[in-house]
């Protein structure tokens, strides 16, 4: 009688058990990772593009200069601003802009020549041939803005070159010596330092 009630006992705690664990609250997932935001090339000031609308040749612009202000005109879209835009952002802009006039437009800007954002860009100055700004592209070095420099001048003091390099957010510059003779001339790869977007190439006058 008494292992009956003992197994009476135990069958009522194991469901007892087994309704709390059905009722106990679920453990808590770890939120979803936010989307990373995607990133493109941004339309600047002195870029070219190409404006293609389908089925409206006459709306379209195969070599469209960018103005200083930022902004380019079309027929039908006679002012906007391009610069700080990807070539798709600027795209579905003119759609917006155009479907007051033509049904269901569909637009596709590629950009021809890139100068690119100021602060994407990439400046050398001082002694060299050709002092320039070009657009940053993913694994640009010394030696490749060397290269569209086209070299130092007779004048330069290579090895007293530097690197100004200032951070996104503000606040004081980094200065990164480049010993840019025994790059060019040596062949001293070590020197031929990775450059970051916004970063000034400052080439020295040599002391005669």
């Amino acid at each position: 009688m008494n292992s009956i009630r003992f197994a009476g006992i135990a069958a009522l705690s194991l469901l007892a058990t087994g309704l709390a664990a059905c009722t106990a609250p679920a453990p808590s997932l770890p939120p979803p990772e936010a989307a990373q935001p995607t990133s493109g090339y941004q339309i600047g000031a002195g870029d070219t593009l190409s404006v293609f609308v389908y089925r409206a040749p006459e709306l379209s612009a195969p070599n469209l200069p960018v103005r200083p202000d930022g902004r380019i005109s079309l027929p039908l879209v006679p002012d906007m601003q391009a610069a700080g835009r990807t070539p798709t952002e600027l795209a579905r802009a003119i759609e917006g802009q155009l479907r007051e006039f033509v049904r269901e437009p569909n637009v596709t800007v590629m950009v021809q020549s890139f100068v690119g954002q100021p602060n994407r860009q990439i400046r050398v100055i001082g002694e060299a041939t050709q002092p320039l700004a070009i657009p940053y592209r993913e694994g640009l070095s010394v030696l490749d803005v060397m290269i569209n420099a086209r070299g130092l001048t007779r004048f330069a003091a290579g090895n007293r070159a530097e690197i100004v390099r200032r951070p996104p957010g503000g606040g004081d510059a980094q200065v990164i010596p480049v010993r840019l003779d025994d790059l060019l001339r040596g062949g001293d790869i070590s020197q031929d330092v990775a450059m970051q977007p916004g970063d000034t190439l400052v080439i020295p006058q040599g002391w005669f």
